[in-house]
């Protein structure tokens, strides 16, 4: 039977491992409940491992592939939708199959939360909560956290795969006219596509961003085209914390070039620019678009299986191709 490290226990993990021990695999669970440290990480894998279940914190490269000496390693499993975190080809050149967890249920969660964003800035929801919190409260006022209304806005997507569909979608009942910026038009989307990022920005009142990182998404809004927004545009990142400068989008919204920023991934993960968290327009949330009961069970049930595929010498459903 096959020896499984697990990086940290994840939600329903006792429910959830249970095939995994019915099938005789020996698992083994880092006990802590922070982050495992590059070092410990290493010093397990070079104990010899057949299959890691590994988080999005986890980095794994080339330098740390190359602590399983043996070459006993041939699966990854990794509990997240993206998988910047792992060097792919270095895995597939060492033979190891790398598996993520996409759902609908992931999907449906990061566009609501994308939403939840979106109408918390818009109708300035952290003010009014931290006014109320201050007792500052005295009672009605008409002149107070005005806010601006969707319908009849403009939402544009940045990145229409399904995440950002879910989120387009949603649109049409707040009766907004919705836009998209893709590398090419996306099937089955009657939204009004644009070739040109900068013709999107400029149109825009609501920009939501759900595109991979990549080199070519890396601070893909940045010091160029921020000042390209309306001065009423609200930005939303759930995609990845690169995409977007922080250091620029402080400056904008220091400038007024755009109105609001609401964020639930960071270019510096776990640390936000510092910037930000002073504006009182700007929504910071711990990198938890997905945390439902619904999205986080289906994680991990994929990812169990996934695993469990890969060391019964099969290709998973959800292997990384490239």
């Amino acid at each position: 039977m096959a020896k499984v490290f697990v990086s940290r226990k994840i939600p329903f993990w006792d429910e959830l491992s249970k095939p995994l021990l019915d099938a005789g695999h020996e698992v083994v669970v880092y006990p802590n409940h922070k982050p495992i440290t590059r070092e410990e990480l290493e010093t397990e894998i070079e104990k010899g491992y057949d299959g890691l279940l590994i988080l999005l914190t986890e980095k794994i490269d080339e330098g740390l592939l190359a602590h399983d000496k043996d070459g006993r390693l041939k699966f990854i499993s990794n509990y997240a939708v993206g998988f910047d975190n792992i060097d792919v080809p270095a895995c597939q050149k060492r033979n190891i199959i790398v598996s993520n967890t996409p759902s609908d249920e992931v999907n449906e969660s990061v566009a609501e939360f994308a939403w939840s964003l979106m109408l918390s800035l818009t109708r300035r929801l952290p003010e009014a909560g931290e006014f109320m919190r201050n007792a500052a409260y005295r009672g009605w006022d008409p002149d107070i956290f005005m806010g601006r209304d969707m319908k009849g806005k403009v939402l544009g997507i940045v990145g229409m795969g399904r995440i950002g569909g879910m989120t387009a979608r949603r649109a049409e009942g707040f009766g907004m006219k919705i836009i998209y910026y893709n590398r090419k038009p996306a099937e089955g989307m009657n939204y009004e596509y644009k070739g040109n990022l900068d013709d999107l920005l400029k149109e825009a009142d609501y920009i939501s961003l759900h595109v991979p990182l990549t080199a070519e998404t890396r601070h893909l809004i940045n010091g160029k085209n921020l000042p390209l927004f309306k001065k009423t545009a609200i930005l939303v990142n759930t995609a990845r914390g690169p995409v977007v400068d922080e250091h620029e989008v402080g400056e904008a919204l220091r400038a007024g070039f755009i109105a609001g920023y609401g964020a639930d991934v960071f270019e510096n993960e776990p640390d936000p620019h510092p910037e930000l968290l002073l504006m009182e327009n700007v929504l910071l949330t711990p990198h938890i678009a997905s945390a439902t009961v619904e999205a986080r069970r289906k994680m991990g049930e994929l990812a169990v299986v996934n695993l469990m595929e890969g060391l019964a010498g099969r290709i998973p459903p959800n292997a990384i191709k490239s």
